[in-house]
């Protein structure tokens, strides 16, 4: 993929984030959420007009710096703040790219809406991943264009289990 003329490594940064992985990488918060989040965000992001590229980084980024797999409330400012620092390593986005990818990270489990569809493409592809902690996905919570996905989710998590 290639953002703002500079070649992202997807590769190096995902060995990055798993050398770097505090908890189970095969987790609720690992790898496996990290790739069903992308899938989601980018079928959402697709149909919103999201910037496909802060959706993909969002969904690698969002809980890699979680040091718990249940209650950690500052994973997402630490998040954040991980990858404001990665930016010009493994990617280099614009100011704007920047901070959409910071905001959905460090608002991502917040429970709010955004008038902004990356970020909102983001959230939804987080909250329609729900089902693997046992929560069904609250179409109040999501956008129109996500809420069409839910039972798909669903359907998806069910074959995993």
């Amino acid at each position: 993929m290639n953002i703002e003329g500079s070649t992202y490594d997807r590769r190096g940064l995902l060995a990055h984030l798993e050398r770097n992985f505090k908890i189970d990488w095969h987790g609720i918060h690992g790898i496996n959420h990290w790739l069903r989040v992308h899938c989601f965000g980018t079928q959402i992001g697709m149909r919103s007009g999201a910037d496909l590229a802060v959706v993909e980084l969002f969904a690698y980024l969002h809980d890699c710096c979680r040091i718990a797999e249940r209650l950690d409330p500052l994973h997402g400012e630490r998040g954040a703040e991980f990858a404001h620092r990665l930016n010009g390593t493994f990617y280099t986005l614009s100011e704007l790219q920047l901070d959409q990818l910071c905001t959905a990270i460090r608002f991502h489990s917040d429970g709010w809406i955004h008038t902004d569809p990356t970020i909102q493409s983001c959230w939804d592809g987080d909250r329609l991943d729900l089902g693997r902690v046992g929560i069904q996905p609250h179409p109040d919570f999501l956008s129109t264009h996500a809420k069409q996905f839910i039972k798909e989710a669903s359907t998806a998590l069910s074959d995993i289990h």
